[in-house]
């Protein structure tokens, strides 16, 4: 074996976007080559560098985070080998907790997070068959630790100074089933484990997922006041995959480079709150009013097309999993004082007159630091009658899940 290797390893990230929501280039990868002799231990195998090749092949990195990445590594790497030829490694040093591990959308995305640099430990709950899941990947040669924790008896020590809480758990949506079918089961889950994360890390960053997320960030958050914890800047509901969905199915549409295509989009996660501004695609495009209408529904629906394709065996879980990875894995990148992280989600707003609503945020080591107005200005027609028209819904929605912890008051 050659005393000298080259190593590639794929971190997954987020669209990057310039102050007051000028976009820049859609995320791209991020793939670090490292070529030295030097030992780099603790993670993976891989070897030190003396320098550091960023190439866009795959994952979520973009050309920001990149560069970023590049200012940093390389100053270091070059440090190292000038002051004892000691290894370049990255720093895993922040805690997740996945809540409902064991599930569809839990396991595909514990093996994500798993593969992060950023991860020094990964909790991973559930009410039964998580051990497994937990002893799989705790093969894995990546820095996280790996604990599995069962039932509700092990919750609280699942979550002791966690930095970012991921909650898939809940039932999936069947053939038939709307979003708004799961609320009586997946608003009884969703509040019993906020109670807990409100107990054991109320400074967590807490990302749902758990349908319908119109009313369980509601939910989450009503509990989270009750407890006298909340604070809207780490409450996050993850719309990562309506975004995922609109990059790629305008990049099929238009003949795009996947990894160019970036499109905003706003109001709510479920049906028509769905609502991809096309005018606002990047790079600019023009869409006939007939695609406008073909994308706009598809996005809306997609959900619901990988529902009817799986016939009963599942729903969205695989890109689910893939885009809430991406939505933790910017919210790491944040907590480590990266100044340029962007992504969509569904947050406490100010930008309607309704109190949740999904929209550009920019992300900081305490949360949210910006709502990014920019978005709504200037809509197309068709847009400016979508967005009245979803408000009705989404208000309802929001309210459903706030009267649900009212009538239901939080565990002391």
């Amino acid at each position: 074996m050659a005393t000298t290797s080259a190593t590639t390893f794929s971190i997954g990230s987020t669209v990057s976007f310039g102050s007051r929501g000028n976009p820049l280039p859609q995320s791209k990868p991020f793939v670090a080559r490292f070529t030295s002799p030097n030992s780099l231990a603790s993670f993976s195998g891989l070897k030190a560098a003396t320098y550091v090749n960023c190439e866009s092949e795959s994952s979520f990195f973009g050309n920001e985070s990149s560069a970023a990445l590049r200012g940093s590594f390389v100053p270091e790497a070059q440090k190292a080998n000038q002051k004892s030829q000691n290894g370049l490694q990255p720093v895993a040093s922040y805690k997740v907790a996945i809540l409902g591990a064991a599930g569809g959308i839990g396991q595909p995305l514990a093996l994500l997070i798993k593969m992060s640099p950023l991860v020094s430990a990964l909790n991973l709950y559930d009410i039964a068959n998580v051990k497994g899941v937990a002893a799989d990947l705790s093969h894995c040669n990546t820095p996280s630790q790996v604990q599995d924790f069962t039932g509700a008896s092990e919750l609280g020590n699942c979550l002791k100074g966690v930095n970012v809480v991921v909650i898939p758990a809940g039932v999936p949506r069947k053939p038939g089933m709307t979003r708004d079918d799961l609320f009586n089961i997946n608003a009884n889950i969703v509040k019993t484990l906020v109670e807990a994360v409100a107990d054991n890390c109320p400074d967590a960053f807490i990302h749902i997922i758990s349908n319908p997320v119109n009313s369980t960030v509601p939910i989450a958050a009503e509990v989270l006041k009750q407890k006298g914890v909340y604070d809207p800047k780490k409450l996050f509901g993850v719309t990562t995959l309506d975004v995922v969905r609109a990059n790629t199915f305008v990049a099929q549409k238009k003949n795009l480079k996947l990894i160019d295509v970036d499109v905003p989009v706003v109001g709510g996660h479920a049906g028509i709150t769905i609502l991809p501004l096309l005018s606002k695609t990047k790079p600019s495009v023009n869409f006939t009013n007939e695609e406008v209408e073909q994308l706009t529904v598809r996005i809306q629906n997609a959900g619901t097309e990988v529902v009817e394709a799986k016939a009963g065996a599942g729903s969205a879980t695989l890109s689910m999993a893939y885009a809430a990875a991406r939505f933790v894995e910017s919210s790491l990148r944040a907590l480590d004082g990266d100044g340029n992280v962007y992504e969509c989600s569904f947050v406490q707003s100010d930008l309607t007159d309704l109190p949740f609503f999904a929209s550009r945020i920019k992300l900081g080591r305490k949360g949210i630091e910006a709502l990014i107005p920019s978005d709504l200005s200037g809509l197309s027609e068709y847009e400016e009658k979508a967005l009245e028209a979803l408000k009705p819904e989404l208000k309802a929605s929001i309210e459903k899940g706030i009267a649900f912890v009212q009538k239901q008051p939080v565990t002391a």
